[in-house]
């Protein structure tokens, strides 16, 4: 699975910590196509209108697939003073 993981994420597809709204799978795909977030989710609910339960198999399987982004130990831990 860590081969998965890190042929995506070498590819730019990484679920964001920031901007999610359920698993970041949707803001991790704008992230790395360019697009707004908002867009990107409105895609996904009109292919479900085109294709009856696809995002039911494909969003659960992305989010599986797509590693959360990592956290920098910068941003986790502030300098001390």
């Amino acid at each position: 699975m860590n081969t998965v993981h890190d042929s995506m994420a070498r590819q730019g597809l990484v679920r964001p910590r920031e901007g999610r709204m359920l698993a970041g799978v949707c803001a991790g795909l704008a992230r790395r196509f360019g697009l707004d977030p908002w867009l990107t989710r409105l895609l996904f609910v009109l292919i479900l209108f085109v294709i009856p339960g696809s995002q039911i198999l494909v969003y659960p399987l992305l989010w599986i697939l797509m590693p959360s982004e990592e956290r920098s130990y910068a941003s986790t831990y502030p300098p001390v003073a």
